[in-house]
């Protein structure tokens, strides 16, 4: 069922940025490989700043991964609409990936330090 997924540790530190300010850094990120799509890296909720974060009711199912999650980004002057997703409880072939969030690279900027 999932022998199309491929999840690794991402080596290094990468971090998230939205606005200019650093809303999660981690040397602890998972990369999952899905088919052709380009690796997404996941960062464990314990290093996001989550009070930023907002669940969204946005939802979605894949059917290798499971029910998704949406998340928006709330500043103080501005929200990046379902900005991030997880998949809180994902199915047992990815099961790594529960605790942690993923972000779109077109609504945050996500990179490798």
């Amino acid at each position: 069922m999932t022998d199309h997924i491929t999840i690794r540790k991402a080596p290094g530190t990468w971090v998230v940025r939205a606005g200019g300010a650093v809303l999660a850094e981690t040397r602890e990120a998972l990369e999952l490989t899905e088919g052709s799509y380009p690796p997404v890296v996941y960062f464990p909720r314990e290093d996001i700043a989550m009070a930023f974060l907002e669940r969204s009711a946005r939802s979605s199912t894949c059917p290798w991964k499971g029910e998704a999650s949406y998340y928006s980004i709330v500043t103080g002057s501005d929200t990046i609409a379902d900005a991030a997703w997880s998949y809180e409880a994902p199915k047992d072939g990815v099961a790594r990936i529960a605790g942690h969030l993923a972000f779109y690279p077109d609504k945050v900027t996500v990179e490798q330090l």
